[in-house]
């Protein structure tokens, strides 16, 4: 996320346990990249200088949790404590079981709402759509669209979101540098792109992600979709629309390269507090159509399980990243006949066996994506489920009931699906425990 046009803008009752965790999450129940950056001003080379005191780094996650001797109570959150992110030291160790303990409290309605993470633009009402994550137990939102109004402005719109959920609420953004930076203004420093963050040396990449990092917590952001580990050939260059156009990739040509600094960029973002996301699995780099904007020229031929360019990809789940986004073109020698985001060869197959990987799987954008405009927008959610995905980014929340619905009814009728579904949420959860969003005894 996003390269949508440079000059456009760019988740009841049940016992004690279930109470508990009703009140953990504030549900309040009734009943996010790959590509398109906004207009970018002048870039700064100059890389931002570190200060502030030493970080707390965050536990990544390596493998899914064991399965919980059942379900625990969380602590009541105090209304009085401010919304902001909580910092990335979890009380819950990865693998604990915590997630599933959570996860096993809910209603099937609150853990398909944990699944959603929405769009918010600054043209929109933030008061809607608290009321909208209170109502429908929305796990997480994006900000999308260019907030270039400086932190103190992005705090206060997510102090209001997180107030909604009780402080358990997944906040991202695209913060990579260059073209692609969501926040913006005082507060938050000038990213250059990652062609020329790669001119400074993994230790600055480190330092300066670790910067960044501190930024976007000091407004509420708890989730970092980037950096990129995707890797352009050099012959494509900018004739690659998502990613060699805008120079969102370290080094065209050289995926051990931009692995080291994707990995540095991830080991920079957890010692600042922030969850990072490598994307755009299994690599945008070869397409030259934008997903975001086309469903045409979006197929790369040359993908395999074997592809020297899943070195990237191979080096940021290494560095502990947490989350993975997969895209939403075709790989037709990983999968002849989906697109990777609906794909389980790829987003089970391939990423998790074989390439090791037990964190959170989020999607590109599934709401107003042009390559996926011909799928239902409720079969959307399901077959990224389906496929072993766990959270379902849409830029459009008003998407959210139909998508939870959609997850729903296919939870009721497939015992299969059902244990999907339950294992994404427990993923979820895990995260939140992690970044403290959430609490485990």
């Amino acid at each position: 996320m996003w390269t949508r046009g440079v000059a456009a803008r760019r988740g009841r009752p049940g016992g004690t346990a279930a109470v508990a965790v009703l009140s953990l999450l504030a549900l309040g129940m009734s009943a996010s990249c790959s590509t398109t950056p906004p207009a970018p001003p002048p870039r700064s080379t100059a890389p931002p200088s570190t200060t502030g005191p030493p970080p707390t780094a965050m536990p990544s996650s390596a493998t899914s949790p064991p399965t919980p001797a059942g379900p625990t109570t969380a602590p009541r959150p105090r209304p009085s404590s401010p919304p902001t992110t909580r910092g990335a030291t979890a009380g819950a160790r990865p693998g604990d079981g915590c997630g599933q303990r959570l996860a096993a409290a809910m209603t099937p309605a609150q853990r398909a709402g944990q699944l959603l993470m929405v769009g918010l633009e600054p043209t929109m009402s933030s008061r809607t759509l608290a009321a909208q994550v209170r109502a429908q137990g929305i796990g997480g939102v994006i900000y999308v669209g260019g907030w270039y109004t400086g932190t103190a402005s992005v705090a206060t719109v997510s102090a209001r979101l997180q107030a909604a959920a009780a402080g358990h609420l997944l906040i991202a953004a695209d913060q990579e540098g260059g073209a692609v930076q969501q926040l913006r203004g005082a507060g938050f420093s000038r990213i250059p792109s990652a062609r020329t963050q790669a001119t400074m040396g993994t230790l600055a990449e480190e330092r300066d992600a670790r910067l960044w990092s501190r930024q976007l917590a000091a407004a509420g952001v708890n989730v970092n979709l980037a950096p990129v580990a995707d890797t352009v050939p050099s012959w494509m260059g900018a004739g690659n629309a998502p990613i060699g156009r805008y120079e969102r990739d370290f080094a065209p040509g050289a995926p051990l390269t931009n692995g080291r600094y994707a990995a540095a960029f991830v080991r920079g973002s957890l010692a600042g507090g922030i969850a990072p996301t490598a994307k755009h699995f299994p690599g945008l780099g070869r397409v030259r159509g934008n997903t975001d904007t086309t469903s045409q020229g979006i197929t790369d031929t040359t993908t395999s399980a074997a592809d020297p360019y899943l070195a990237s990809f191979r080096a940021t789940i290494a560095a502990g990243a947490p989350l993975v986004m997969v895209s939403s073109a075709f790989y037709p020698r990983l999968d002849r006949v989906a697109q990777a985001v609906f794909s389980a060869p790829v987003v089970t197959g391939l990423l998790r066996q074989r390439m090791g990987f037990g964190g959170v799987v989020v999607s590109d954008d599934l709401g107003s994506a042009a390559s996926v405009a011909r799928v239902p927008v409720g079969q959307r959610a399901t077959r990224f489920v389906a496929a072993g995905g766990d959270i379902v980014l849409t830029t459009v929340a008003s998407q959210a009931p139909a998508m939870v619905s959609a997850l729903l009814a296919k939870r009721a009728a497939s015992p299969a699906f059902a244990r999907r579904l339950d294992a994404s949420a427990a993923r979820v959860l895990d995260l939140k425990a992690r970044l403290r969003l959430a609490h485990c005894p």
